[in-house]
């Protein structure tokens, strides 16, 4: 039985440990919420800071293989125990790399990869140096996630809204569109990527609202966004899955945004409306087995399901008997016990052959399934 560690407890670890079950595999679970999503699944869960080099180093010496659900980890503690014999995927060079927006985009224009120009700040008033970038995006260097940690600045005026801290400034695309693929690196380097997906965002709270795949692109947008999305799966020389999202301006041309090393929101969908999902893939590369098929089993569109406005506590569902009597939908709650606006409890697919069928049962499920508070 292989032993296989997962630093991090949330959505995606559940998910994780809900595939492992297919596999000959004992999981191990560190986070330091006893109540996290993943800890009733796990074969052993530790209570301990995935940002702590001790408890990184104690967790990780008791397993062969060590992956991660979320980027904010001890880097040092990863590259230790990778010396000392235990397999670490991805690797904690492209962790560090990707885990650093300002790395992350310095990595990109080593490569050659075509992303937005951008400049390294380290204060806020440095803002004032670049005027001839704006309209831009300022992103903060470590920390920022599901929207956290970015702040528009399209003029002097909103200077006052950025971040005192180091960051990264990139001017804004004219973006059509917005899509992601998902990469899979095997430890032999075979590589293969899932179809393209659109991802829609919440204006307001700056999350993945819903997406369709395969994204609605023409062949030589596509064609444009495989070979971008390889060449930075290619670049980062580690096995593992790489969610790499993408603009697509309105010229048709094609720029990396930013890259997730692990499964992601974007790649939810593949449960369902894929042969292999991205969880059944990851399994796999740890594993070492062959990879699986990308292919769609049928097209999809696929929504979060978050915390309603004005509701905080304990969680109460409203509606999910009605969405579950929705042919072809299937809804996935992350097992959270308290709810707040914005807060992702969960994600509803739903399949079909008939594009403006699925948009519409998306509103349909978005509409009816409400997350509120017991009290």
């Amino acid at each position: 039985m292989i032993r296989v560690g997962i630093l991090g407890g949330g959505q995606l670890g559940r998910m994780l440990l809900q595939e492992a079950a297919n596999y000959p595999v004992e999981v191990h679970v560190m986070e330091k919420d006893e109540n996290c999503p993943a800890a009733n699944l796990s074969h052993k869960f530790i209570n301990g800071d995935n940002t702590a080099y001790q408890d990184v180093i104690n967790f990780g010496k008791f397993v062969d293989v060590l992956t991660i659900e979320i980027e904010n980890v001890n880097i040092e503690a990863l590259e230790f125990l990778e010396k000392e014999g235990v397999k670490v995927i991805p690797s904690p060079s492209a962790l560090k790399t990707i885990k650093n927006k300002i790395l992350q985009k310095e990595f990109y224009a080593a490569h050659q990869i075509h992303s937005s120009s951008f400049v390294v700040l380290q204060s806020k008033n440095e803002l004032f140096h670049h005027l001839h970038m704006l309209p831009a995006a300022q992103k903060l260097a470590t920390g920022g996630y599901d929207g956290k940690g970015v702040q528009l600045i399209k003029s002097e005026n909103d200077i006052d809204k950025g971040f005192d801290a180091p960051s990264v400034l990139e001017k804004m695309i004219d973006i059509d569109k917005e899509i992601a693929i998902t990469v899979a690196v095997a430890q032999n380097h075979e590589m293969v990527a899932y179809p393209a997906v659109e991802m829609i965002f919440d204006s307001v709270l700056n999350l993945l609202d819903f997406q369709l795949c395969p994204a609605n692109i023409n062949e030589a947008v596509l064609t444009k966004a495989i070979s971008l999305a390889k060449s930075v799966a290619k670049g980062f020389g580690s096995a593992g899955l790489f969610a790499v999202e993408m603009f697509v301006d309105k010229q048709g041309e094609v720029w990396v945004n930013e890259t997730a090393p692990r499964v992601h929101n974007s790649g939810h969908h593949t449960i369902e409306a894929h042969f292999s999902s991205q969880f059944d893939m990851l399994w796999r590369i740890l594993l070492d087995y062959p990879l699986g098929n990308v292919d769609m089993v049928m097209p999809s569109v696929m929504l979060n399901i978050i915390g309603s406005e004005g509701y905080t506590g304990n969680i109460k569902y409203e509606g999910l008997k009605e969405v579950l009597s929705i042919p072809n939908a299937f809804i996935h709650l992350y097992g959270k016990e308290t709810t707040k606006p914005g807060r992702k409890m969960g994600h509803a697919t739903l399949l079909g052959n008939d594009k403006e069928a699925l948009l519409a049962g998306a509103k349909k499920i978005r509409e009816t399934l409400i997350v509120k508070s017991e009290n």
